[in-house]
């Protein structure tokens, strides 16, 4: 059907002269993305990635329908959905490839899959409608109050700031990670410049309104000024939780359940489009899992890629041991051998 359509969009008579032609546009930041839907023309985006065949052929698709007189005036632009997580998360983007149709930053109508015959009656009906209402993009919501409670006794230390351990995005979080490394805590984080209702509700729920903010067995411990305060006075250390070894803790996280996903963000706020097709996978067949936010700890980012051999998250272990990562989970769903092999009973 592909090949086909790319194809017919060939042949067709109207194509545009020679330099009328637009190519596709590659969108590589949000920042790019957030840019470039801001126009008032009718834009097309496809979240792709580059591993997927019809991924591939999509933007072939794309790239024909550029030399179509009819579509003359449509931007076409394309974006690795992986590589802008915190978009493909807020246009609820699931699975590639989906195209969107937006003008002024307003999603009009989406195509799910490799159906470019589904988008060429979309794109007509927009060409041709006088007014263009947009769709809602349904973001399920979590109770916020619930949703802090949880939050801050995710572990029993948490810290709430901008940017993660890695790369803090300002000068007090940097500084309170480091006075927390220092007495090789065990800390978990959460990058509230991600979630704007975690950001604005922890400060009405602590009474607290800056961030970082340092959370002990889920009691607000205080800012960096309390945190600097406490430790120049020798109180802090013996109150933090501390790391095991790294190859201690590497089997506690990976041992935490029968499955374990070590990923990008929580279960509720996955940060990684792939991460998210492995959590629908398991849903599917009703199996229970856990997971790991790898971005909040950097140690063991690093040490996990050479325990496992593997350089790339999501990576998912069954009983302890290293199975793969997307590819391999859905290679094995789709041959219908993930619950059979490893002995998972739904």
């Amino acid at each position: 059907m592909l090949n086909f359509l790319i194809r017919n969009l060939q042949s067709n008579d109207g194509t545009q002269e020679k330099g009328d032609r637009m190519a596709v546009t590659n969108l590589a930041t949000a920042d790019e993305y957030n840019s470039y839907i801001k126009s008032p023309d009718l834009t097309v985006i496809h979240f792709y990635a580059p591993w997927a065949d019809q991924c591939t052929q999509m933007n072939e698709v794309l790239e024909e329908m550029t030399k179509v007189a009819e579509y003359k005036g449509v931007r076409f632009g394309k974006i690795a959905a992986e590589d802008v997580p915190e978009i493909s998360l807020a246009f609820n983007i699931s699975a590639v490839p989906t195209v969107l149709l937006i003008r002024n930053s307003k999603v009009l109508d989406r195509v799910d899959g490799a159906n470019p015959s589904v988008l060429a009656q979309k794109l007509k009906h927009q060409l041709t409608a006088k007014d263009s209402v947009p769709i809602d993009i349904p973001k399920p919501k979590e109770n916020i109050e619930i949703r802090l409670k949880r939050l801050i006794n995710q572990a029993p230390c948490m810290l709430f700031m901008k940017g993660n351990p890695a790369t803090p995005r300002c000068g007090f979080s940097r500084t309170i990670v480091s006075i927390l490394d220092s007495y090789k805590a065990d800390y978990q984080t959460f990058d509230i410049l991600q979630d704007n209702d975690v950001r604005e509700g922890l400060k009405k729920f602590s009474n607290w309104p800056t961030y970082p903010q340092l959370y002990l067995n889920g009691e607000l411990v205080g800012g960096l000024d309390i945190i600097k305060e406490m430790s120049e006075a020798g109180e802090l250390e013996d109150m933090l939780p501390k790391k095991a070894s790294v190859d201690e803790r590497i089997q506690e996280v990976i041992n935490k359940g029968k499955i374990v996903i070590i990923m990008k963000g929580t279960k509720t706020n996955p940060k990684c489009v792939y991460t998210e097709q492995i959590m629908e996978i398991f849903d599917s067949l009703n199996i229970d899992y856990e997971t790991f936010d790898i971005l909040t700890d950097e140690e063991l980012r690093i040490a996990l890629k050479s325990y496992a051999d593997w350089p790339t998250y999501p990576q998912v272990y069954i009983n302890g041991d290293f199975v793969g990562g997307f590819e391999t989970i859905k290679d094995l769903n789709d041959s219908r051998e993930l619950i059979y092999t490893f002995n998972i009973e739904s």
